[in-house]
């Protein structure tokens, strides 16, 4: 979608195609940039849950700990619980990583956007979050 010139303010910017395209890319980036620190914060979270969870079977002297599957609790060995929660902390501790990995992208091919963006546009474009 390109502009023409108005007669009355004599200088328009023209937005082209693909200044357009950069501009939705860099929003969709936003956007995906606002989700991953949901889910980091919730990762977070989890792992700290799980940390406080392996603490407390610690200080249990209890063989047989409850263990909650989904909506119910299930009696298992404190040995297996132990391992299931070693596995658990593991799993999250990788996808907060690769969550942290994602997100760097992101920011930097945001930061690569900007540049292209503001150099065109100067002023006349705000990418800045409020």
């Amino acid at each position: 979608m390109q502009q023409g010139k108005s007669s009355s303010s004599g200088s328009e910017m023209q937005v082209t195609w693909e200044d357009q395209q950069n501009i939705n890319t860099f929003s969709r980036l936003n956007n995906r940039f606002h989700e991953l620190e949901d889910d980091i914060k919730f990762a977070k979270e989890k792992c700290d849950n799980l940390e406080d969870a392996g603490n407390e079977l610690i200080l249990s002297d209890e063989e047989m700990v409850r263990f909650q599957i989904g909506e119910v609790f299930a009696h298992m060995p404190r040995e297996e619980v132990e391992t299931k929660i070693e596995e658990m902390k593991e799993a999250t501790f990788k996808s907060l990583e690769k969550l942290q990995q994602e997100k760097e992208s992101i920011v930097s091919q945001m930061a690569e956007l900007k540049k292209v963006l503001y150099a065109k546009f100067k002023d006349s474009i705000n990418l800045e979050e409020d």
